[in-house]
């Protein structure tokens, strides 16, 4: 837990906090971003088109990112009625957030290719968890749960007639989520994932 790091270690706590909260920013920021390319300017009277951490962090789940090791940024909202083309574009809106965190740990990736930074430990080890926080965020993300965006994805990407038998999955998604989290099965499905694609980063 961040918590006990801050006990034994304070400026880890502290950079690895800061390194969730610009990730989670970023994540919710490029929902936001994607729903207004796509017509929908939801986001934008929201005050969500912005990289300001106030405006995407939820007070609940930071807490719980601070005490409980796991938590959410604040959910962008916005109008699918709104959008071009309703099931494409709402899929590609969840998608946009977990692609946010793959493109943050490619970057990350290619700048510790630089001798500079590589020559310094602390910096090193800093950005290289930060890139791998970013893969297991996107990974997670992914997962076909609600309320998760890989739900979402599935559900654009099915033909329409499966797409509604999808739907009637939607009002359990929560539970068998936190019953994933209760049992660790989440560990188990996410971070081989993430591991095997920052071996690939890195």
């Amino acid at each position: 837990m961040i918590f006990s790091l801050f006990v034994s270690d304070p400026i880890l706590g502290l950079a690895l906090l800061a390194s969730i909260i610009l990730a989670i920013t970023i994540h919710e920021a490029a929902h936001a971003f994607m729903a207004v390319k796509l017509g929908d300017d939801t986001p934008k009277a929201q005050g969500r088109l912005t990289l300001n951490p106030l405006s995407h962090l939820d007070p609940w789940g930071t807490l719980l990112i601070v005490f409980a090791g796991i938590g959410w940024g604040k959910p962008v909202m916005f109008n699918p009625f709104n959008l071009k083309n309703l099931r494409r574009d709402t899929a590609l809106v969840a998608l946009a957030g977990p692609v946010s965190n793959f493109i943050m740990a490619f970057a990350v990736s290619m700048l510790l290719r630089v001798s500079l930074i590589s020559d310094i430990k602390f910096v090193y080890l800093l950005l290289q968890n930060f890139a791998f926080l970013n893969i297991v965020l996107g990974v997670f993300n992914l997962i076909p749960i609600e309320p998760l965006d890989g739900y979402k994805v599935v559900s654009g990407i099915l033909p329409p007639y499966l797409a509604l038998q999808w739907e009637e999955t939607k009002k359990y998604g929560l539970t068998v989520l936190v019953l994933l989290l209760l049992t660790g099965s989440i560990e188990k499905i996410v971070f081989p994932l993430a591991s095997s694609i920052a071996n690939l980063l890195f």
